[in-house]
């Protein structure tokens, strides 16, 4: 039988929010000290549970708000559930933010080794992926300008290719595939297919529902913050569609 990679068990994340309109520092500072903010909660994640074993792919589905990015986050460790727990049986590899690890002044060069480093690769391991990690890239020369000056394209193929060089145990992954031209998604789609052959598990959020059938065992889709659906790509795909 399967490992469990990733076990979410009754997942609840409230966010506080001020209720009040929009105001000015110097009135936000006075009313707060007068005890008269008002705040409302919001509940990003409703009582969520799932499991995710060895090798498997679950793809994420949802309309904009219903928590996809806020459940990769808590699984990836940025966020801490208000209630329940998350458990991880491996290195996780978070592609979210595309770019978080990076330093605007630094060039594509010195970001492979601060990237890597971030992510728990030893600088000797990143000099024999450094040529991989380029050349599936394809930046070229622009590897020695200062990564504040790449299109958004640019920054995607070098996070990408630094994140995906080994084979993570769990890949955790924000609608990265839909980043740069045709030819790179394409190959960006390969290179998961190719991690997903490999025993690694993967969880994809995507606005693209053809993409997660394609590349999917299994589908969540959420709705206000709840599960609405589990199941099979093509079942849950099917009813979301519907």
């Amino acid at each position: 039988m399967s490992k469990t990679m990733i076990e979410v068990s009754d997942v609840t994340m409230r966010f506080r929010m001020n209720a009040d309109r929009m105001m000015s520092l110097k009135e936000f500072v006075t009313t707060a000290l007068q005890g008269k903010l008002e705040y409302q909660d919001f509940t990003a994640l409703d009582h969520v549970s799932f499991e995710v074993k060895k090798g498997e792919t679950l793809g994420l589905i949802g309309r904009n708000g219903a928590g996809k990015s806020t459940i990769l986050k808590v699984i990836s460790g940025i966020l801490k559930p208000t209630s329940g727990r998350v458990v991880c049986h491996g290195n996780v590899v978070p592609m979210l933010e595309l770019g978080s690890g990076f330093d605007m002044d630094l060039t594509g060069r010195e970001n492979i080794f601060l990237n890597g480093a971030i992510l728990g690769y030893s600088e000797e391991f990143l000099r024999g992926k450094y040529d991989e990690i380029v050349d599936f890239s394809e930046l070229g020369g622009f590897i020695d300008a200062p990564i504040r000056n790449y299109s958004s394209g640019m920054l995607a193929r070098l996070a990408f290719s630094v994140a995906t060089v080994v084979k993570p145990e769990i890949l955790i992954v924000d609608e990265i595939l839909s980043v740069g031209d045709a030819a790179f998604q394409e190959k960006s789609r390969k290179r998961m297919v190719e991690l997903m052959g490999g025993g690694t598990t993967v969880l994809f959020v995507s606005h693209n529902i053809q993409q997660i059938r394609g590349m999917c065992q299994k589908a969540l889709w959420l709705e206000h913050g709840r599960m609405k659906m589990l199941g099979s790509a093509n079942e849950v795909c099917d009813a979301y569609g519907g």
